[in-house]
């Protein structure tokens, strides 16, 4: 399993809307600038945020995006998830995956099925809101 850039990113942003939440919207660039983060790349992430709920946006002046739900309603890992596709440590454990001709007599299933469970509850069990507050 490797979290990549997007997912990462995609928690920065949602991060900062988070610790500016005042119900206002703020401007993608503001948050690019804060985080350091390409503007570009990002724009290639709202999409997917606005989409799966998680942000709404209104353009024109005043116009930026905000967060949907309350930091303590996020999960790191529908994030996670939703921007990296899955968090399965091997292919044949990715959600949709054809069955592999192997699971029967494979010996290290069991250990990847593991690793998987223990990861997912890991950040299913961390919030924007326990970020935010450094409760780890």
């Amino acid at each position: 399993m490797f979290i990549s850039t997007r997912g990462r990113y995609a928690l920065r942003v949602l991060l900062d809307l988070a610790e500016r939440d005042s119900g206002h919207y703020i401007p993608m660039k503001e948050v690019a600038n804060r985080q350091e983060l390409s503007l570009k790349y990002i724009e290639r992430i709202v999409p997917i945020l606005t989409k799966n709920g998680f942000i709404e946006g209104v353009h024109g002046k005043g116009g930026g995006y905000r967060l949907t739900k309350e930091p303590r309603e996020y999960k790191v890992g529908d994030i996670l998830r939703l921007a990296e596709g899955d968090l399965a440590p091997v292919s044949c454990l990715e959600c949709g995956a054809k069955p592999c001709e192997r699971a029967e007599k494979c010996l290290t299933l069991p250990m990847w099925k593991r690793f998987k469970e223990m990861t997912d509850e890991y950040f299913d069990g961390i919030t924007l809101e326990d970020l935010l507050k450094g409760n780890l």
